[in-house]
């Protein structure tokens, strides 16, 4: 057994020379083996998975066959895992949904929040419409949680409760890919208003490994989430978005998942590697520049990154007047923190 990594993925905010700001980064790598591959920090700690776990909360409508009765495709499939951008792409993907299980927008639980995206928020602001819950970054999520809740006969009314047999078949998915009891699972209200666990980073990330390795090795239902993401980088978060970048930047090599509160989850899914991380205070500032980190560390991203990558490695802090005044940057390894 090879010895566990330890890696440094703190990060940084300088104004001119000086260190101004220092966020503290969590994280646990896990391997082809199951075995933990490296760590930052505490590797077990436990914290809410948050949009993390979309991809798993999707596979009950899979595996039951209600999918497929509804004859949906990889846009549906793609947008269930997103936390999407409100951008015009995304609206008519989950009002389709909707539609074909006879619903609407105000059948969603998850209130209505300005676009995630700049883009969706200008498109948001010049329609003259008022924001909606289909804006909601997680209405794909949602939809496909009504929609498992119609194909099932089960009460679409309370769909996004701890105790609705959908969210108990979504919390027993999550325990299977993580091998945490339902019953260890610290259990609470995502921002999204559905039910939200919290589990070790360890877990999270041995999830993301099972994952990638399941699709690569043909099993049905994470092969087709997989491909979904990949063929649909768009739906799964928008213009400018991370995780969009990132998966349309790599061909698809590295799937990156977001979580509010600094959450992030990887998978390399050729690698059979999962990763996942936790910036301690919840900037989403650090959180894209230690994801890129951790990444680079391992090889799978280059030192020096091209294209929109380059813009969430090193981030330019600008004052008032656009003059770059600082950057957002993974410490150096060795640096005090």
């Amino acid at each position: 057994m090879t010895a566990t990594r330890l890696l440094h993925l703190d990060v940084e905010v300088t104004r001119g020379d000086t260190v101004e700001s220092r966020h503290r980064v969590h994280a646990a790598v896990v391997g082809p083996d199951d075995q933990l591959l490296a760590t930052a920090r505490d590797s077990g700690l436990v914290t809410m998975w948050r949009s993390c776990a979309k991809m798993f909360q999707v596979l009950p409508l899979l595996t039951s066959g209600g999918f497929d009765k509804l004859s949906w495709g990889e846009e549906e499939l793609a947008l269930a895992c997103a936390s999407h951008g409100g951008e015009p792409e995304h609206l008519a993907v989950a009002t389709r949904m909707l539609a074909s299980i006879g619903l609407e927008e105000g059948d969603l639980a998850c209130g209505p929040h300005e676009p995630l995206s700049t883009r969706g928020a200008r498109l948001a602001r010049e329609s003259g419409h008022p924001i909606g819950r289909l804006h909601n970054n997680c209405s794909g999520k949602h939809s496909a949680m009504l929609a498992r809740a119609v194909t099932m006969g089960w009460p679409t009314r309370g769909y996004e409760r701890a105790d609705h047999q959908v969210q108990r078949a979504c919390l027993g998915e999550v325990s299977s890919w993580t091998g945490v009891p339902v019953d260890d699972m610290p259990i609470a209200v995502d921002g999204c208003g559905v039910t939200v666990m919290a589990l070790p980073l360890e877990r999270m990330a041995l999830a993301y490994a099972r994952w990638g390795r399941a699709a690569i090795a043909g099993d049905e239902q994470p092969a087709r989430t997989l491909h979904a993401m990949r063929a649909h980088p768009h739906l799964v978060g928008g213009t400018d978005r991370f995780d969009t970048v990132m998966i349309g930047e790599t061909n698809g090599r590295v799937i990156t998942k977001v979580g509010a509160e600094g959450v992030h989850s990887i998978a390399i899914p050729d690698l059979g590697i999962g990763a996942a991380i936790k910036v301690e205070d919840g900037a989403l500032r650090a959180q894209h520049v230690a994801v890129v980190a951790l990444l680079q560390k391992f090889g799978v991203l280059p030192a020096e990154l091209g294209g929109k990558l380059a813009e969430f490695g090193s981030k330019p802090i600008r004052n008032t007047r656009g003059e770059t005044v600082g950057v957002v940057r993974a410490v150096e390894e060795g640096s005090d923190a």
